[in-house]
């Protein structure tokens, strides 16, 4: 067996403590703000069976194609993958649990996604996603709705240089008109077209739009539109989220080449964009995907919804100089003697008891040691117990930003300790 130290997985990266820090405020701002629209938490396994995928993503996208974790349970013989994104394992778990039954929902999700994808900045094999799903409501405004809580958290974030790009994919019927007109397009320039245009010219064409290719944007700038042959309720559909958005003072730019790497998706999408990440540089997308309950094997039902990157955006803060403090720590308890070990266990949970924040010193050490960890821990006050003290059921209190030090009894200590760190 070889000695060699074992490293994480490539693209599946650490969070350390003083990063996570910043983490678990973001969560927390986060939660707070899809509870006050009225969203609720939902929690859906990593694991899922890979034609759930196949059925909701389309089995022609780079995702099923290229980029999922798949495999065969020895056990039985099941096909599974670590999901690779979240809105096909939610709307499974609605239908299977009949939560549409009653009443339209509003859910939300969070948690780790996995695709094989070349690690870069911004884009790693496992990330982190807040997901946020409305099921039930076909108008327009639940579409508005979640674009304007983005812009809502973005302000709140107070994050600089977002923009959004908006555009409409119509229903099945403009973009069965669309394709043909696609693919006939693209058949009359075929050698100008690469290897992956090529490969899906039957297939998906519309992701033809999407390409970065620079030898293909000129053909692709000449190709039909399909905002030509959107009906009329579609249509109506998109003026009034426009509509909304202008209302409430949200900038939008219409793009026409934005199509989603997901097939489940109809009428309105969106994306947040920034200029601040290089190439990875959407941090939110999302839209309407109303035939997907229904692909799923439910009874049709509309659904929007959106998803952002947690480390696209924290690396966003980050860059703007977001810096959380450290922890802190109301109090540290330095001890020598056995008998003074025994009580300083007993002090600190006391001091616990009043929601105070204490660091116990444990390893040993002397008092003078002791006191410069106390120092580095950036505690405002030190507990000190030696057995003189806890022979007389008593500790001394010193102020570390400077102070008399004090000596009380341990039934008093709370007082006095909560008394100084209020001062």
């Amino acid at each position: 067996m070889s000695n060699e130290t074992l490293q994480a997985v490539r693209g599946m990266n650490d969070i350390l403590p003083d990063e996570a820090d910043l983490w678990l405020w973001f969560e927390e701002v986060v939660r707070d703000w899809l509870h006050s629209y009225g969203y609720r938490n939902i929690r859906m396994p990593l694991v899922e069976p890979t034609d759930l995928f196949k059925r909701a993503i389309g089995e022609v996208t780079d995702i099923v194609e290229k980029e999922m974790y798949s495999f065969t349970d020895e056990l039985n013989g099941d096909q599974l993958t670590l999901r690779p994104e979240g809105t096909a394992s939610c709307v499974r778990a609605v239908l299977q649990h009949n939560l549409l039954y009653n009443a339209p929902q509003r859910l939300y999700y969070s948690g780790q996604m996995y695709r094989h994808e070349r690690p870069q900045k911004g884009r790693y094999r496992q990330f982190h996603q807040f997901g946020v799903e409305a099921l039930g409501f076909a108008g327009p405004d639940i579409d508005a709705e979640q674009i304007l809580m983005c812009a809502r958290l973005w302000h709140k974030l107070g994050l600089r240089d977002v923009t959004l790009q908006l555009n409409t994919l119509g229903d099945a019927a403009s973009r069965h008109r669309h394709r043909a007109r696609l693919i006939a397009w693209f058949e009359q320039h075929r050698e100008v077209l690469d290897a992956d245009a090529t490969r899906r010219l039957h297939t998906n064409p519309l992701r033809i739009l999407d390409s970065k290719n620079p030898e293909m944007q000129e053909l692709i700038a000449g190709a039909p539109r399909l905002m030509d042959e959107l009906e009329e309720d579609a249509l109506r559909h998109f003026d009034e989220v426009q509509a909304i958005l202008r209302h409430n003072g949200v900038p939008f730019e219409i793009n026409q080449r934005l199509v989603r790497g997901l097939d489940y998706y109809n009428r309105t999408v969106f994306e947040w964009v920034t200029t601040r990440l290089g190439a990875q540089g959407t941090i939110c997308a999302g839209g309407r995907y109303d035939g997907l309950v229904e692909q799923i094997g439910g009874k049709p039902a509309p659904g929007t919804g959106f998803a952002m990157g947690v480390e696209r955006l924290l690396a966003l803060l980050q860059e703007d100089g977001m810096m959380l403090p450290r922890q802190s720590v109301d109090v540290y308890v330095v001890h020598q003697g056995e008998l003074a070990g025994r009580l300083a266990i007993s002090v600190a949970e006391q001091l616990r008891d009043s929601s105070l924040n204490v660091l116990l010193h444990c390893g040993g050490g002397s008092f003078k040691s002791q006191m410069k960890k106390a120092d580095a821990s950036a505690a405002q006050v030190a507990v000190v117990i030696g057995d003189d003290e806890a022979q007389a059921n008593e500790a001394s209190i010193k102020p570390m930003q400077g102070g008399e030090q004090l000596r009380v009894a341990v039934q008093d200590l709370t007082a006095v300790v909560a008394r100084l760190l209020k001062r």
